[in-house]
């Protein structure tokens, strides 16, 4: 498995993958410490709640998602952006078509 990516991404270049029905994902820039991942949702798509054991630090970049952390609920517009600790429950639903920009640190090796 692949521990870095490429120096530059050029999104044309590169591949989305189907991570849940009406949700693409497409990985940017990574090292073993940090990953970086355009998230793309259809209307009505559903970001399932889970935990993992990465820090997480997102940004709503278009669209409008409700998104939950632990008890938590909030309606996030492009600008926004949240922060998951480490094993908190959390999930979205899409309200309107968009693109969340996900950060994460370690690096998801379950995308890979």
């Amino acid at each position: 498995m692949k521990t870095k990516s490429d120096t530059f991404q050029v999104e044309t270049d590169l591949q989305w993958v189907d991570a849940s029905p009406g949700v693409k994902r497409q990985i940017m820039g990574y090292d073993g410490q940090l990953m970086m991942v355009k998230v793309k949702f259809e209307q009505g798509a559903v970001g399932t709640p889970h935990t993992h054991y990465h820090s997480q630090v997102s940004l709503v970049a278009s669209g409008k998602f409700e998104v939950t952390i632990g008890d938590e609920v909030k309606i996030l517009s492009a600008g926004d952006g949240y922060y998951v600790a480490p094993d908190m429950l959390h999930g979205c639903v899409c309200l309107e078509a968009g693109v969340l920009i996900d950060t994460f640190s370690p690096m998801r090796q379950d995308f890979l």
